[in-house]
């Protein structure tokens, strides 16, 4: 049981990687894109600010596949250590974003993927 509940929030992680991706490259001018970044429409639309949230885009859009290849494309004996890598590498940018931008990326995109490393640590 310990192991669903593990993989659902490696998926969940994993499509709120992807889900900022899409926002960061596609939606950067949305209002939900405002309110998830809390930044004024102004400063969303200027050329350098979407160039460079594209680019962060990309990279979320690269630790979601890989967390998703990880788990459903890899062989059974590296699922787990691409698991802890991949969203490791989530927890840490979510303490930088914490420490540099908003505490909220603490909770927003770090709790899951804390949750997800605990869970993975306990299941093997």
């Amino acid at each position: 049981m310990l192991n669903l509940i593990s993989d659902v929030f490696v998926v969940l992680v994993a499509i709120e990687a992807l889900f900022i991706m899409a926002l960061e490259m596609f939606g950067s001018q949305t209002r939900v894109a405002q309110k998830a970044f809390n930044a004024s429409a102004s400063y969303l639309a200027i050329p350098e600010t979407k160039a460079s949230m594209a680019n962060q885009g990309l990279y979320n859009g690269f630790i979601g596949v890989g967390i998703l290849a990880g788990r459903f494309l890899f062989p059974a004996n590296s699922v787990y250590p691409v698991l802890l890598l991949f969203v490791g590498f989530v927890v840490v940018a979510a303490i930088f974003g914490a420490a540099t931008v908003s505490k909220r990326i603490l909770l927003t995109q770090g709790a899951p993927a804390i949750i997800s490393l605990i869970l993975l640590l306990l299941t093997h």
